[in-house]
């Protein structure tokens, strides 16, 4: 198997991180600025930074078409980027809040972006062509704590949102002008803006760290505190779903998922390595760890006893095991997960970021 990508940009966390369409270009998020990398044959390399935030940059996101950027911070604003003779262009957007903002992504088609807040808010986000700006329309209800992230279903109406009141909701994102009338879906299909298609909740009480519609939109996945996973599979509309699947794990919070395939997700979190889980409506189950530090502790010597780890500080001035180096590639927490390569629909390749400033692209084993 081709081994892993690993590229350490910095010693910063790196909150949020997107590729362009032909994966030339990487933005990532660093302190109050957006870093642009041109990616070759040789690594990463700086090319260009866009100021314009006065506070920590939360989220950044490149649209695959036009490949314009939009990033969100806690400032309370958002900028869309645009590329001209002079350099990237920033537009402000009218967000309208007055907490932090979380979490950006822009709609398949391009037309709409979303973002989260502290505001307990989504600003959905459109351009006014005759003013020149970007306007947004704000889903309140039912929201009831934070917004940690968005994700878009691919008819570019159906918006699921993870917040830290526990739940994940799916929502229309419907605005006249704006959209087309999309095809009815298994969520549902009454579409007025703010019409709540879903709501699911994470039975210990957990924030939602991440949400994802799967490659088709049929299926919605939720990660949160619990350590746990959550698939649902929705039925008709204003019908009970016609199955959510929870798979609960022994290992630490995930805060961020991604589809691979229909029936294969990756999520990643705070034990700093990817988690393979495969299933169906029939079930889910962890299948497999990308990158797991327990394979890379076998065929070492492990001094278990407190004296043998002692007397080896004793003799060499340092202790057996190094304990300041983890067995995994990610020396800290995942922060984000992204489809980086795809084929044929299915996700050959996801790249990673995390809080130790490290960019890592993975392969998908086909299992």
């Amino acid at each position: 198997m081709v081994a892993p990508e690993v590229h350490l940009l910095f010693h910063q966390p790196i909150a949020d991180h997107s590729f362009s369409a032909d994966r030339s270009l990487l933005a990532v998020s660093r302190d109050t600025k957006v870093e642009l990398y041109t990616h070759g044959d040789d690594g990463f390399k700086l090319k260009e930074e866009l100021v314009g935030h006065d506070k920590t940059v939360t989220s950044v996101d490149i649209a695959p078409q036009s490949g314009r950027i939009v990033t969100c911070s806690q400032d309370r604003n958002a900028l869309v980027w645009e590329p001209s003779p002079t350099g990237w262009k920033p537009t402000l957007v009218l967000l309208r809040i007055n907490r932090a903002a979380t979490h950006v992504r822009w709609s398949p088609d391009e037309s709409k972006f979303a973002v989260g807040s502290g505001a307990r808010v989504i600003a959905v986000c459109y351009f006014e062509e005759e003013n020149d700006w970007w306007v947004s329309k704000h889903i309140k209800k039912p929201l009831r704590s934070t917004v940690l992230s968005l994700s878009w279903h691919p008819n570019s109406v159906l918006l699921a949102a993870g917040s830290a009141d526990a739940h994940a909701r799916v929502f229309s994102s419907f605005i006249k002008g704006v959209d087309k009338r999309p095809e009815p879906t298994a969520w549902g299909e009454r579409i007025p803006f703010n019409t709540v298609c879903g709501e699911y909740t994470n039975s210990s009480g957990g924030w939602v760290h991440s949400v994802a519609f799967s490659p088709s939109g049929d299926v919605l996945a939720f990660v949160a505190h619990d350590s746990s996973v959550t698939v649902v599979y929705p039925s008709a509309p204003d019908q009970p779903p016609r199955a959510i699947v929870t798979v609960t794990t022994q290992i630490l919070p995930f805060v961020s998922l991604c589809w691979t395939r229909e029936d294969q997700l990756v999520a990643a979190g705070h034990d700093c390595h990817p988690v393979v889980f495969q299933g169906s409506v029939d079930g889910w189950a962890q299948a497999y760890a990308v990158d797991d530090p327990n394979k890379a502790r076998k065929g070492e010597t492990q001094e278990s006893s407190a004296l043998n780890m002692f007397r080896q500080m004793d003799l060499k001035g340092k202790s057996s095991s190094e304990d300041t180096n983890l067995k995994t590639i990610h020396q800290n927490s995942i922060s984000t997960l992204r489809a980086y390569e795809v084929v044929d629909g299915n996700v050959t390749k996801f790249s990673s970021s995390g809080v130790d400033g490290r960019i890592v692209i993975f392969p998908v084993a086909q299992h």
